[in-house]
């Protein structure tokens, strides 16, 4: 994170933004196989998450495009949670 906020502030100059998507409960079957999303575990462990659910791929995608707008000029060096409302 730190990282991002440093560069992020060098790059702001050149209208460059730098920013992190923290992304945590995201649908991957790498990091949530379908026999863990079945299991008793991870309806606990989703049980934290206000959103209730995993994201689905495209709504992290869509999320990454509105980073990439020009409606994000002024997010710079940000590291912004992807996390369904969960806080740690």
């Amino acid at each position: 994170m730190s990282y991002v906020r440093t560069v992020g502030a060098e790059a702001a100059k050149y209208n460059v933004q730098i920013n992190l998507i923290a992304q945590i409960f995201v649908e991957n079957p790498a990091y949530f196989p379908p026999e863990f999303v079945q299991s008793e575990e991870f309806k606990a462990y989703i049980a934290q998450v206000p959103a209730g659910r995993l994201a689905t791929g495209h709504e992290d995608a869509l999320f990454a495009l509105f980073l990439a707008s020009d409606e994000t000029d002024f997010f710079v060096g940000q590291s912004i949670p992807f996390s369904g409302g969960w806080l740690q």
